[in-house]
């Protein structure tokens, strides 16, 4: 099965031959190595580029165990440049060859040669590109399925679609597994085996019990704010034989992001344009791994879309916060109390801003006027989005706030369009 990811290829071509290490970070398993040595390969060679002019390097593979070594690595792909025209060099998991920051620097300033790399660790790579390269590494991030791919490959209607999207997330093997059971084995197996052990391994983690523990309970936090330290304590009230401190769940949640796991969505005073307090919410970039921490058990439709709808903004390449709005309402006493109303997210990309309100069901326009409230009290032009998980035809009220439903919002590319 071939999911194309036109997506990510447009940005792979639009970056093309520009001079910079393209830098492809992302989870583990999202589709990195098959999007660069499958479909970009592919795009390269219908474009008249010859075989022998793409060179790929697994580092992951047995084989390729001696070109870890930095000088055997140039050596290699030195050996394989012959003639003067352009040749493409793709590594997939960078991060396993040693001192690969200095061979992505020699590469760097080698003529002729244009470089594609992988890793799934943002410490390993990331952070050590933008320090080292200085302006001369190019990092496009490839997210699991989202559901526009995932239903391009599913097959069935889009309500069932976002159903099984909503329980086993979009990661691309998981097409390949049929019926629930399969699904959620897989998913349960390829947490452990794969993304606890690296984090494990990476970070040398000596309290494993403490961590998967924190991360079940981090797991069940989505869609509320929380802090190192009250998820600490949240994490002491439900296990008394076990007990770690906010430092330590500081420095975990730390490893869940570098391991691309989870993101981090701050605190926005809109009124106050800032930044405020300690308070975040984490949202994780597949929702299937999530709900296979949980074993399933903690299926809610609301948090869920949530996510999903963080998901699509950061993937269409948004920056993304929690916005709070504070409101002074009058009491049944007759006095004057601050309250704080929520806007799930504000999206900021150059100078555009969109706001969005997500609410899984609006049984009754209360409801409706419920979600809309903290929209409307904003006050300034920029869009705003209600996101309903329901059929609903677009449509924009008096005060500019458009409803749509999360079917038109995450299988039109054009959603989120001033529109």
């Amino acid at each position: 099965m071939i999911i194309k990811r036109d997506f990510y290829l447009s940005k792979l071509q639009r970056s093309r031959g520009n001079g910079l290490i393209k830098i492809i970070t992302g989870l583990r398993r999202s589709g990195k190595s098959f999007l660069l040595k499958q479909l970009f390969r592919q795009h390269l060679i219908d474009e008249g580029i010859g075989e022998d002019h793409i060179i790929i390097v697994d580092m992951e593979s047995r084989k390729n165990e001696e070109l870890k070594d930095p000088d055997r690595l140039l050596d290699w792909i030195e050996a394989k440049i012959v003639d003067s025209s352009m040749y493409y060099v793709i590594i997939d998991e960078v991060q396993e060859v040693r001192e690969f920051v200095s061979v992505l620097s020699t590469l760097a300033v080698t003529d002729g040669v244009d470089v594609y790399v992988t890793g799934s660790n943002s410490r390993f790579l990331s952070s050590d590109v933008v320090t080292e390269f200085r302006g001369r590494g190019d990092e496009i991030h490839v997210w699991p399925l989202s559901f526009s791919e995932y239903m391009s490959a599913y097959g069935g209607s889009k309500e069932d679609g976002f159903s099984e999207y909503l329980m086993y997330g979009g990661l691309p093997q998981l097409l390949t597994q049929d019926g629930d059971e399969k699904k959620a084995d897989f998913l349960r197996r390829l947490y452990r085996t794969v993304y606890l052990r690296d984090i494990y391994e990476r970070n040398e983690i000596e309290l494993k019990p403490e961590f998967e523990e924190l991360s079940k309970t981090l797991a069940s936090s989505i869609g509320a704010p929380v802090s190192a330290l009250n998820i600490a304590n949240t994490f002491k009230s439900k296990n008394k034989t076990l007990s770690v401190s906010g430092r330590t769940v500081s420095a975990y949640i730390s490893y869940m992001q570098e391991a691309f796991l989870i993101e981090k969505a701050e605190r926005f005073d809109i009124k106050g344009r800032k930044h405020i307090g300690m308070l975040y919410k984490c949202y994780y970039q597949d929702v299937g791994l999530r709900n296979a921490i949980l074993s399933f058990r903690q299926v809610e439709s609301s948090h869920l879309m949530e996510n999903v709808v963080y998901n699509e903004m950061r993937m269409r390449g948004w920056m993304v916060d929690v916005g709070n709005i504070f409101h002074r309402i009058r009491n049944s006493e007759g006095t004057q109390q601050r309250v704080t109303l929520e806007v799930d997210f504000v999206c900021n990309k150059g100078s555009e801003r969109i706001y969005i309100q997500s609410a899984w069901r609006m049984p009754d326009e209360a409801k409706v006027e419920q979600e809309k409230r903290s929209l409307r009290l904003i006050g300034d032009s920029y869009r705003k989005l209600l996101v309903v998980g329901e059929h609903t035809k677009p449509w924009n009220d008096e005060d500019g706030i458009r409803m749509i439903s999360i079917y038109d919002f995450l299988l039109d590319p054009r959603s989120t369009e001033n529109i």
